[in-house]
């Protein structure tokens, strides 16, 4: 049986513990860690450089109006884009419809709300996820 799932789906080139739907574009140099879902299903943009810590989900639908209306409403889509050079930490969950600046740090267990806005060299934490400093003078240093 495990087999024949493997045949459904593309071959992984990142972790083999890796779920990966639909068909995102993951730039040159971007690293998956294990138990991470990598959904492509609304259109999914990850950038160049980028690390996805074991456990992150990177969302681009949603079936929960689908659910609580017993399927009256459609599956939602919309598009995720993770920019350049972005760190994603373990247990994060990045929802549909976001987007991620360019050398961001999306810290540990966040949550970015759909629809979401992040400005380049952001950190961001917590739940919901919010920007609690600009890091690009610590990163110009490092």
């Amino acid at each position: 049986m495990v087999s024949e799932t493997k045949k459904e789906f593309a071959p992984n080139p990142y972790n083999p513990f890796t779920w990966i739907t639909g068909d995102p574009k993951i730039g040159r140099g971007t690293w998956i860690g294990a138990f991470t879902l990598i959904d492509g299903l609304g259109g999914l943009t990850i950038g160049e450089g980028v690390n996805v810590s074991s456990g992150a989900q990177i969302l681009s639908h949603s079936t929960s109006k689908r659910c609580v209306s017993q399927r009256r409403v459609d599956i939602e889509k919309a598009p995720t884009v993770v920019g350049d050079h972005v760190f994603i930490g373990s247990n994060a969950v990045i929802l549909m419809g976001s987007t991620i600046g360019h050398h961001s740090v999306i810290g540990a267990g966040a949550v970015v709300l759909e629809n979401s806005v992040i400005p380049p060299y952001s950190l961001v934490v917590g739940v919901p996820g919010r920007v609690v400093r600009n890091i690009k003078a610590e990163s110009e240093k490092w």
